[in-house]
């Protein structure tokens, strides 16, 4: 990463911009396409895999609604956070108005094809329709449809729960002949890992060297995300851990570090995954029952991150524009955030779609997206860092007491 930084900015003193964009970028996005190619297959496998393995339906049943129950909690925490963050700090009302105008003559086009893609959306719970596919094999071949993905795997498992162990005894071989082989497939591309990121974060300086000027005028709103963001990072989820898991805090921040700088990197929660896994299972003792269920099932349902940043940042943009929000419209805010995290999807600027469906709902006209997108990027790359943390605080809490001094497994 740091090398990566080093070569953007060498980049733009020698206006090397170009070469880094045509020969350096291109290896990052091809580490992230690598990543995205296995994330798919590991889904469907890890999950088909893990619901068969499991005794009963009842027992199914207890893991994935435990699973769910916690996802909507941590996301419920972290929407209040974000709430009283930027309540108390207001950082909309330093904003000024030849900014506000400034920026959406720049980014107004963006917004208007967003609120585009949002046309055939009638409701909050529109999203319900993503969820079951007519056509598995469409969903398969989109990374954005990764709901779909996950509950045909669960369908499909639970089917074969309900046959019985002796005539699925042949499927469950097979999917853990393929679920090795996928983590094979995911250790070689993790090989890549250091050079892909150094070619993604040389490209994003250089990609972003124009907007350096926006952080100035929106300071203190990215700053309230960053506070967010680390609060969740390294005291909400350290605290979770402590007092609902048998893992120490210590040994929960060194494992999960790589997790999070490769998030960071690639802001993708889905493109992630593959290490995601890796890392629970193999160097935090999680069990791989529970990792095959919970973390295919988190990089889509649990955004933690994704929550606190969407409530700051709705709120921000009310703030900015001098409307000021009723306690019914605030109650709204944290209802549709909780529900509308939940279908935002894995991937870059995934949660765009989405916010404009909420700012709508509280009567924020959507334009005022254009506030922020434009330092977006980084803050995207850190709220992924804790969407994919927060997979592995649910893993630990699901699974069962996992004693402290268990030798970890370097794989």
């Amino acid at each position: 990463m740091c090398i990566g930084i080093a070569a953007g900015l060498v980049a733009l003193s020698v206006n090397g911009q170009q070469f880094v964009i045509d020969w350096v970028k291109p290896w990052g996005q091809l580490f992230i396409r690598l990543l995205q190619l296995v994330a798919v297959p590991l889904v469907f496998v890890s999950l088909v895999k893990g619901v068969i393995g499991m005794s009963d339906i009842s027992t199914f049943s207890k893991l994935g609604l435990k699973t769910i129950a916690l996802y909507v909690i941590t996301s419920i925490i972290a929407i209040l956070l974000g709430v009283t963050l930027v309540t108390i700090i207001k950082p909309g009302q330093f904003f000024d108005a030849s900014q506000t105008l400034a920026l959406e003559e720049r980014f107004g086009d963006t917004i208007t094809i967003t609120i585009g893609s949002q046309s055939t959306q009638q409701g909050p719970l529109t999203f319900l329709d993503e969820i079951i596919p007519n056509n598995i094999f469409s969903a398969i071949s989109d990374n954005r449809r990764m709901m779909q993905v996950i509950f045909f795997a669960m369908f499909f498992g639970v089917a074969a729960l309900s046959v019985g162990k002796k005539k699925t005894k042949p499927v469950l071989k097979l999917f853990n002949s393929l679920y090795d082989i996928i983590l094979k497939m995911v250790d070689y591309i993790i090989r890549a890992a250091p050079y892909g990121v150094l070619a993604l974060m040389a490209g994003l300086v250089v990609s972003s060297a124009g907007d350096v000027r926006l952080f100035g005028a929106l300071g203190l709103y990215a700053l309230t995300v960053v506070t967010g963001m680390l609060i969740i990072m390294f005291i909400i989820y350290p605290l979770i851990m402590k007092v609902f898991t048998q893992i120490p805090v210590k040994r929960f921040l060194k494992e999960s570090y790589p997790v999070q700088l490769v998030g960071f990197t690639t802001s993708s929660s889905s493109a992630t995954l593959p290490v995601t896994m890796d890392i629970a299972e193999h160097k935090l003792g999680i069990p791989g029952e529970v990792v095959s269920f919970v973390m295919p099932v988190g990089s889509t349902v649990n955004m933690d991150g994704t929550s606190c940043f969407q409530a700051i940042s709705i709120i921000f943009i009310a703030q900015v524009l001098g409307l000021d929000l009723s306690l019914t419209q605030m109650l709204t805010i944290i209802l549709m955030t909780t529900i509308s995290s939940i279908g935002t999807p894995g991937i870059p600027g995934g949660s765009y779609v989405i916010m404009t469906m909420v700012l709508s709902s509280v009567g924020i006209p959507a334009h005022g997206l254009a506030l922020i997108l434009g330092i977006d990027r980084p803050l995207d790359m850190l709220r992924t860092s804790v969407n994919v943390t927060g997979d592995i605080v649910i893993a630990a809490m699901v699974s069962p007491r996992i004693e402290k001094d268990e030798t970890r497994v370097d794989h």
